[in-house]
């Protein structure tokens, strides 16, 4: 057990792994295409090296993934992939298929084999099985209580454990989905889902002679019904399915956001709290990093005063399906599910990043549309402070191009001046590194506005019930 819990970030590509280390993970995980779920890494291998190279200098740990489910066509793979881990050198390997566990344990013992969430792990005696093995860490299942972790805690109190605590939640088992197999020929364990469980589904009925008819739901009478099922076991027990003018998503889990109960996870002595993301953006990771970080810390000074309403306001800017607490509780409810929008919501965008100084000069790369009077907020790493900037005018970092607006697009980047900006440029400097981020407001429709203060409502409701 380690003396005080690490934040775990995604890395799906270099500048994400920086990001997420400039804001305050403590380790990070990544992988390579072919052998592992992490099918969209951006990562070269020369590219994997320098992370490697950037994360060791700075004290900080990076984990490789090896947890796909192999099939026969795949192990001829392993022995070079094996030997590049090896020349490598991470801080542990992932890994979920008990074969590819012995392999790698007989031919590069001197690696630290973790096992992966994909492994299922949801007992104490799963984690003494894999520790038998020798294991150094497990990675408990998403389905894992809080009060089933305690338990788990306190009978293995001789290994690592991890448990995720921010990000996407997968409608079916930790991941053992088959739904992508059948629908779009593309294999979730093997790191190619196509998120079936996010797609619009509509309502149709068959009649009795055969013709299928398509249920027309508008304004005029998405008041009028109700669709309900029930089980044949579970007589005068109804399950809606709902649809409305927005669309019918039957299988749209909201995300997972354990922040509230943040203080649960660390008294239990936890050795890893994980963040999903892989595939999401830099902002991503700065705002959950520096959040869960400055929370983290303060418990740790003082977990008394401790209160998580100071952190979550910096979370509802993310682009979010809306929050959930997962089965950290216990048994899911009705609020785990968003049936009203499959898309993220959220009330700020990537505005860009600081990909570079060129002496007293920001290399700003845009991520987004920006007009002339329009401000944007850079994220300071190490708090929760931001620093706002506005600009009447835009200069093209390459052709010197003065316009009034300006897209993203083709990596464009644009050159902020130290006029520009409303702090001396040294203090400036110091406050914003390399790969700082910043975002700007998003512009809400009165619906989505009231679609999100409704979120927001129900998740605060939720945690206060325990």
């Amino acid at each position: 057990m380690l003396d005080k819990a690490e934040l775990l970030l995604p890395a799906g590509s270099l500048v994400k792994l920086k990001t997420a280390v400039l804001y305050g993970a403590d380790a990070v995980y990544a992988g390579t295409p072919d052998m592992c779920l992490r099918a969209q890494s951006k990562f070269t291998l020369e590219e994997l090296e320098e992370g490697i190279s950037f994360i060791h200098a700075r004290g900080k740990k990076i984990y490789l993934t090896l947890n796909l489910f192999m099939h026969n066509r795949d192990v001829e793979k392993l022995p070079a992939y094996v030997e590049t881990l090896r020349r490598l050198h991470p801080d542990g390997v992932l890994i979920a298929d008990p074969g590819v566990f012995m392999y790698v344990k007989e031919h590069a013992p001197e690696l630290n084999l973790f096992v992966s969430t994909q492994a299922n792990i949801c007992s104490a005696l799963a984690v003494q099985f894999w520790q038998s093995q020798g294991a150094r860490l497990c990675v408990l299942g998403r389905e894992v209580t809080f009060a089933e972790l305690k338990e788990i805690r306190e009978q293995c109190p001789d290994i690592l454990l991890e448990t995720f605590m921010h990000g996407a939640m997968c409608m079916s088992y930790s991941g053992r989905c088959l739904i992508s197999n059948y629908l779009a020929d593309r294999s979730a364990n093997q790191g190619k889902c196509a998120h079936c469980c996010r797609w619009h589904y509509k309502l149709h009925l068959r009649l009795k002679d055969g013709s299928v008819k398509e249920i027309i739901i508008d304004e005029h009478n998405k008041d009028s019904f109700e669709f309900l099922l029930e089980e044949e076991f579970r007589p005068g027990e109804y399950y809606e399915i709902m649809e409305d003018e927005h669309g019918g998503y039957l299988l749209n889990s909201k995300d997972m956001c354990l922040l509230p109960r943040l203080p649960d996870l660390l008294a239990t002595g936890i050795d890893s709290l994980k963040v999903e993301g892989r595939n999401k953006t830099e902002y991503y990771a700065a705002v959950v990093a520096r959040t869960y970080r400055q929370a983290i810390d303060d418990w740790y000074k003082a977990p008394q005063s401790w209160n998580a309403g100071k952190y979550m306001n910096d979370l509802y800017t993310l682009q979010n399906r809306g929050y959930c607490l997962g089965f950290h509780d216990g048994k899911l409810t009705n609020i785990s599910q968003n049936y009203e929008y499959t898309r993220t919501l959220g009330d700020w965008l990537f505005a860009g990043s600081i990909v570079e100084w060129q002496g007293n000069d920001a290399i700003f790369e845009v991520r987004n549309y920006i007009n002339s009077g329009e401000f944007i907020e850079f994220l300071i790493p190490g708090t929760l402070d931001n620093l706002r900037l506005t600009l009447k005018e835009f200069e093209d970092a390459v052709s010197g191009e003065i316009t009034p607006r300006v897209s993203a697009g083709q990596s464009k980047k644009i050159r902020i001046k130290a006029t520009d900006w409303p702090l001396p440029v040294d203090e400036v400097k110091c406050l914003l590194p390399q790969y700082a981020i910043a975002r700007k407001p998003e512009k809400l429709s009165a619906d989505q506005q009231q679609m999100l203060h409704h979120k927001k409502t129900e998740f605060t409701r939720l945690c206060g019930k325990g």
